[in-house]
């Protein structure tokens, strides 16, 4: 069994009328649906869009690491 690992890094906009947590939770439950082996996270960018002099959503810019799966 080899310990060595190679990742591979994209990047993803999560949105969320409810918080800039929840607009990353929605990004990574995204991901995991189509995606396996996801490892870390890092937030990139966080932005929101204004209406009416509130915050309308959240838009969080994520980077994911997911390993890519061993060859035998």
């Amino acid at each position: 069994m080899q310990n060595d690992h190679v990742y591979k890094q994209i990047e993803i906009v999560g949105s969320s009328t409810i918080s800039s947590d929840d607009a990353i939770s929605q990004a990574i439950a995204r991901a995991s649906s189509t995606l396996r082996n996801l490892e870390w996270f890092e937030v990139l960018q966080t932005r929101g869009h204004v209406k009416d002099g509130k915050v309308a959503y959240w838009q969080v810019a994520i980077k994911i690491g997911l390993r890519l799966d061993d060859v035998e």
